[in-house]
């Protein structure tokens, strides 16, 4: 017959110095860390809803501020700032047609034809004396960037860029305007 090993004596100083619980076996270590792939409680996604909303408003307030990280592509470079400057350093005609086109809107409602017919022509004539005015302002654009940053390095575009940020009325625009009426950039 095979002998059996005898058991050591206990110490009582094993005990002392022990975790003092049992080692967890292996299933209750694997339920302890068992968690859903996709945590769906409602703290989680109002916590994801915080994070993402705090995100955007950064994104928005650095965007409106003309922070260079947070802003499109079309509005990135120091030639397209420069453009911006320029144009919210200006006044433009082509700044006031949505608050001629409400106005018109408004007179149309007259029940007079007449008064709504030449209204129109108005607007229209208000409307050429606009895109003149964003011609012009082309032009100069193109040319003061070709003087500041050289005729070969000049980005494409630039033109249409200051003529659609005048199009708008300056409180509308984004990325807000940095500069004063009057403070042209250098």
């Amino acid at each position: 017959m095979p002998s059996t090993p005898t058991p050591a004596p206990e110490d009582s100083s094993a005990d002392a110095s022990g975790k003092g619980r049992r080692t967890p076996t292996r299933a209750e270590q694997e339920a302890a860390r068992r968690r859903p792939l996709v945590p769906d409680t409602k703290e989680a996604k109002a916590q994801a809803r915080a994070d993402l909303r705090q995100r955007q408003d950064r994104q928005r307030i650095g965007m409106a501020n003309g922070e260079e990280k947070y802003l499109p592509v079309r509005d990135r470079g120091p030639q397209r700032r420069w453009v911006r400057d320029y144009v919210d350093a200006g006044w433009h005609v082509s700044e006031w047609i949505m608050a001629l086109m409400v106005v018109v809107i408004v007179v149309s409602l007259i029940p007079n034809t007449l008064v709504a017919y030449w209204a129109f022509i108005g607007l229209w004539g208000f409307i050429a004396i606009a895109v003149i005015d964003m011609v012009f302002l082309g032009i100069r654009v193109n040319r003061r960037i070709a003087e500041k940053y050289g005729k070969d390095k000049r980005e494409r575009g630039l033109a249409w860029y200051a003529a659609m940020r005048s199009l708008q009325m300056r409180f509308m625009r984004l990325p807000k305007p940095q500069v004063k009426r009057g403070q042209y950039p250098d």
